[in-house]
């Protein structure tokens, strides 16, 4: 018995292998398929897609399992083949798919794993976003009973739109030292795209028939490999594509140069981000020191004092990282860039130039320059905040300040980070 013999976990899985067969870890997989609007949903799919509307996901993202909402966290698409006009413009939401519970634990590394969806209209994307909102808020229970009507508005629209399906990939990776990112992205012509989810079943009813299928019952993911497919793409208007690409370096490397290399291990580790990282650990707090200081903590919001379990959320897209801090459920995060020589974190309006200072003990982050908005504002109004990092008994330390000229201390933060030791194939 082979369960999930289609798109998804069958092919998807199979791409996935193919991806990453020389890899030594995987830092995150990031999948996506979206529908021509000419492919018509049957009943059974209407219903599905619409049972999962705002519904809680639980995705594996920053080393541990985080809960999101199906349809939401929405990203713009760009596929490409080459050889074929390149499909831009369109949405896609997170799904909940077999993938999301299978394939963080079946690769070196333990990936972050998100895969989402969408059809090809904007409107439709847009109107179901914002039904999301009113299942994840309680007003309404699901939107299932709304799958015939969607079938309905499907009919009136689906003139509009073109006949090109199109899934994808990427990997985000490295080979040793070398961070890599692989994309496979496949697009379907003529109104092809509708077949895709049975071309599993011909290869693996070959492979039973031929003695190559063990017995058993699994899912259908780690059974087919990415070249058992290809009779099926030669006989429909289906093209495919790997494309490689480096990964830049990490944003601390980039500002640091080669004194990055020269940090102890578990600091770069730290700073080694490709795309989704994660580490636990504690922190003990100590909260402001006066009324004034409390109430721009809390708007900023910083921790009350206490001692925590500690999780930080590393991702990173585009050369910038985005840093969000737990502190046993209070949380609080921040956007670090390269700005000219300097790291700039950014909490809401407020810009901070960092200049890292290293030595083979560890990092330090002497604060040099600050904006609101665009504008440039005097050091000597600044934050006072001068934060530590080193290495101690194989963990990651830190000890954070952060205080106001007149008002005092905001904030002192201490306490140790452990990244998760990676698991293999």
């Amino acid at each position: 018995m082979l369960s999930g013999a289609s798109s998804v976990p069958a092919l998807s899985g199979a791409v996935v292998r193919h991806l990453v067969s020389d890899m030594t870890q995987i830092d995150a997989v990031e999948m996506a398929i979206s529908a021509s609007n000419q492919a018509a949903a049957g009943p059974a799919v209407a219903a599905s897609i619409l049972s999962q509307i705002g519904q809680p996901l639980q995705i594996w993202q920053g080393k541990r399992w985080t809960r999101q909402f199906g349809w939401q966290v929405q990203s713009k698409l760009r596929l490409e083949v080459s050889g074929q006009a390149a499909i831009t413009g369109r949405q896609a939401g997170l799904v909940d798919v077999p993938d999301l519970a299978l394939l963080p634990f079946r690769m070196p590394g333990s990936p972050a794993v998100l895969f989402r969806a969408g059809t090809e209209l904007g409107f439709q994307n847009f109107s179901l976003w914002l039904a999301s909102w009113l299942v994840r808020f309680g007003v309404v229970r699901s939107l299932t009973p709304l799958a015939p009507w969607l079938q309905s508005l499907h009919r009136l629209t689906r003139r509009w739109g073109t006949d090109r399906s199109a899934m994808t990939v990427r990997i985000f990776g490295r080979i040793g030292a070398r961070r890599l990112e692989r994309c496979w992205t496949l697009i379907a012509n003529n109104g092809d795209g509708p077949a895709i989810p049975s071309l599993s079943i011909v290869p693996l009813i070959d492979r039973i028939l031929n003695g190559d299928q063990p017995p058993g019952a699994r899912d259908a993911s780690e059974s087919l490999s990415l070249a058992d497919y290809q009779p099926a793409f030669d006989r429909l208007s289906i093209v495919h594509e790997v494309i490689e690409r480096e990964a830049q370096l990490p944003l601390y490397a980039r500002v640091m140069g080669k004194r990055f290399d020269a940090l102890p291990p578990r600091i770069r580790a730290v700073h080694g981000i490709l795309r989704d990282g994660g580490a636990s650990g504690s922190a003990t707090v100590a909260g402001a020191e006066n009324a004034i200081a409390a109430m721009i903590a809390r708007i900023v919001g910083f921790p009350p004092s206490g001692t925590y379990p500690l999780h930080v959320h590393f991702t990173e897209c585009d050369g910038v990282e985005r840093w969000v801090r737990d502190f046993g459920g209070k949380r609080f995060e921040s956007q670090l860039r390269q700005y000219g020589p300097w790291l700039v974190e950014r909490f809401g309006p407020l810009r901070f130039g960092f200049d890292l200072i290293s030595d083979r003990n560890g990092l330090t982050m002497e604060m040099r320059r600050w904006w609101l908005g665009p504008l440039r504002l005097p050091l000597m109004w600044a934050p006072r905040s001068r934060a530590r990092e080193w290495e101690e008994a194989g963990s990651f330390h830190f000890d954070v300040p952060i205080a106001l000229p007149l008002i005092g201390t905001l904030v002192h933060y201490r306490g140790w980070l452990t990244i998760p030791p990676q698991n293999s194939f």
